[in-house]
């Protein structure tokens, strides 16, 4: 413990920001119904298109302002916190399952396991990840299910590169030999042996890859083909407030900021994740984490 908090004391201050922002974004998510000021639905036509409580005409009751149908917008975003967040670890942990798995048949097997994998990710390569994932969505349907499964299974393609890529050095390994010498079988081999050398830079890739998932589904919801517009998320309140984006742009702005810094977040934390991982990565700023580790291990 004393070594985790003695690395994020020695993190840059962008992975700090990072690591404060996500676990805020977390404890919302998880404690949205004891936060939200009103109900997610609720309507009040008196108080439509309310601005926020620093504008002119603004007021405490609601501090973010409402929407077209006088739903409050603090309300809305919370609980969409919970939506988005779920999207991306979700989708994340589909890709990364589905690539880890390619990427070590691929890597270990080689021959035409590897190449019929591998014309799999230029396939998957030759096609615009939106163009994708929009033919998908409009054939299974709009829903939340729905947009977590494309996702998942339009991005495993980065993991299952990044695995294969390893592990075709890794099983070089005399360890790996070895294992295979004394009549270890291949399932064996590959989850006790070559996967716990691989796992960490695909859940590192997988860290970063929250946010674009989030972004992704923002995107396809804002197209009109994600998730339904009577679930609260941040795509649906920037595609419900982008015609009112010139009388009422708090509908669009703020939604659009927390978008904006909750990915920046994630990525920072993964970056920050990727420096730990490896050493020559760090840059000069991540002197200080290196010392203290040494301090540790000194003592």
């Amino acid at each position: 413990m004393k070594k985790v908090w003695s690395v994020i004391a020695g993190g840059t201050r962008t992975a700090k920001f990072g690591l404060v922002v996500v676990a805020f974004w977390i404890v919302v998510a998880v404690f949205a119904p004891l936060l939200a000021p009103y109900g997610v639905n609720d309507i009040d036509i008196a108080q439509r298109l309310a601005p926020p409580c620093w504008a002119e005409g603004g007021t405490m009751a609601h501090i973010l302002g409402t929407d077209q149908l006088g739903r409050d917008v603090l309300s809305r975003l919370l609980y969409g916190s919970r939506i988005s967040l779920m999207v991306g670890v979700v989708a994340g942990c589909v890709g990364l399952v589905i690539g880890v798995t390619l990427g070590l048949l691929a890597g270990y097997f080689g021959g035409w396991v590897d190449a019929v994998i591998s014309r799999m990710i230029d396939v998957m390569l030759s096609f615009p990840f939106i163009f994708l994932a929009m033919l998908l969505v409009a054939v299974l349907g709009s829903s939340l299910v729905n947009v977590i499964l494309v996702l998942g299974i339009t991005g495993w393609v980065p993991y299952a590169r990044t695995v294969r890529a390893q592990t075709l050095s890794v099983r070089e390994k005399e360890f790996v030999k070895s294992a295979g010498a004394m009549g270890c079988g291949s399932l064996r081999i590959i989850c006790k042996h070559i996967l716990p050398s691989v796992i960490d830079s695909a859940i590192i890739l997988g860290t970063m890859d929250v946010g674009t998932n989030i972004l992704s589904e923002a995107s396809l919801t804002f197209l009109g083909l994600g998730i339904p517009p009577g679930i609260a998320t941040w795509g649906n309140m920037i595609a419900t407030g982008r015609d009112y984006i010139f009388t009422a742009g708090w509908l669009t702005v703020i939604p659009g900021v927390a978008l904006l810094v909750g990915c920046l977040s994630i990525n920072f934390v993964g970056d920050w994740l990727r420096d730990i991982r490896d050493p020559r990565l760090r840059g000069v700023d991540n002197t200080k984490a290196n010392q203290n580790l040494e301090r540790e291990e000194a003592t």
